[in-house]
């Protein structure tokens, strides 16, 4: 997939004023450095520390996040976060979701919702920069139209 953007528009914000919902250990050096990336790209952070009260306001207003970014390893590994986004999709939550895992051999980046993006950890600025357009693709191309 190709996407154009307008010279004017700035290629650093393809986040702006998305509200993203952080699910990562409360004030753990990942989660700030996770939250800094999302706010570098435009995007505003929320951070969550309690994974059944994150995915609670998710399912409770799903037209008010924009995208959903849960670092597994605090709350039992990438089994878990798969766990989390079935609950989002059973309960009829289409925020697209990124889980940062250390068990991911292999970065995913499926092009349906029907499955999560798969970013691995410790978490580098490229791959969450590709994981953020890719999960924000749909708003891009609206934005570009």
């Amino acid at each position: 997939m190709q996407l154009f953007r307008p010279e004017d528009h700035d290629a650093a914000l393809v986040g702006w004023g998305v509200r993203v919902l952080l699910l990562a250990e409360t004030g753990s050096r990942a989660a700030e450095a996770v939250s800094m990336r999302i706010a570098g790209f435009g995007g505003l952070p929320e951070a969550q520390g309690e994974m059944f009260a994150a995915l609670e306001t998710l399912i409770d207003d799903p037209a008010g996040y924009g995208l959903f970014v849960m670092d597994c390893e605090t709350f039992g590994g990438l089994d878990a976060g798969r766990r989390a986004f079935a609950i989002l999709r059973a309960a009829g939550c289409q925020v697209p979701v990124i889980l940062v895992s250390t068990e991911c051999s292999t970065q995913s980046f499926p092009d349906d919702r029907s499955a999560p993006i798969l970013l691995r950890s410790p978490l580098s600025a490229v791959s969450m920069r590709v994981g953020f357009e890719h999960a924000l693709r749909e708003r891009m191309m609206w934005q570009a139209a």
